[in-house]
């Protein structure tokens, strides 16, 4: 049987799980770059609120999302457990705040489980699907098409052109 890649579906593979409120949540672990606990950021003028700011990693500008805002799963709370991960998405590296971060799990394809249909009263676009691990349920987001979603506009659609364009 092969993997699926239609959108909506995930493919067995390594996922990192995160927190985000009491749900537990995975990206695709090859889109890690590293974690990091929760500094201080630049804010920018302007920015929609689930953009917190920017920090300067080793001479690359990254910017940071809070997905607890993102997702409105109500007012996030930074403390020693608060974590960023870096992430390498297309030519971007981008920052994304989580509650903490739980472990590293295999999913084969027999534990992922499309995400349900909520009709227009739920966006699932960026969601690969449920994964389920003896007792718990983790909600797969597809983190790169997330990202390069019209909402956030931080990463260029890869489908894009692929020449970087002048500024």
């Amino acid at each position: 049987m092969e993997a699926s890649e239609t959108p909506g579906s995930a493919a067995a593979g390594e996922y990192l799980t995160f927190t985000l409120a009491d749900e537990e949540y995975g990206i695709d672990i090859l889109k890690v770059q590293e974690i990091r606990g929760y500094d201080a950021v630049t804010r920018i003028a302007n920015a929609p609120p689930f953009i917190k700011g920017v920090i300067n990693l080793r001479g690359i500008i990254v910017p940071i999302v809070d997905l607890r805002i993102r997702f409105n799963l109500g007012e996030p709370t930074y403390d020693a457990f608060t974590v960023v991960i870096i992430l390498n998405i297309g030519r971007r590296v981008i920052g994304i705040v989580v509650d903490t971060v739980s472990d590293v799990i295999r999913l084969g394809a027999e534990a992922i489980h499309p995400a349900p249909e909520f009709g227009s009263v739920l966006d699932t676009r960026h969601l690969l699907g449920l994964g389920t691990v003896d007792e718990r349920m983790i909600i797969l987001v597809d983190i790169e098409r997330l990202m390069t979603s019209q909402d956030m506009a931080l990463v260029d659609d890869a489908t894009e052109t692929t020449n970087g364009t002048s500024q």
